[in-house]
């Protein structure tokens, strides 16, 4: 029991800054000009970013729709208390 809640409390090491981010390769400038550099085809290292920027946005339109979908719900629950 004692090592499940360990396991179960137990920080990542990358919070603690032991251990490096793997995204973070594609972010720095002089790996970027390594691979600008060699005849490679071009990264495009925006491509990330538009991902996360696309998430972010599909995570605010879905905690709005919950938020429209539960003041529906509040507001016919309170109609239909309201008939009796």
């Amino acid at each position: 029991m004692l090592r499940a809640l360990i396991n179960f409390l137990h920080r990542p090491a990358i919070r603690l800054g032991l251990e490096q981010d793997r995204r973070r390769s594609l972010r720095d400038p002089r790996f970027v000009s390594f691979m600008a550099s060699s005849n490679r085809k071009t990264l495009d290292t925006h491509f990330h970013d538009t991902v996360m920027r696309g998430r972010r946005l599909l995570r605010h339109g879905l905690v709005a729709l919950a938020a429209a979908g539960f003041a529906w719900i509040a507001i016919e629950s309170a109609k239909a208390l309201s008939v009796f």
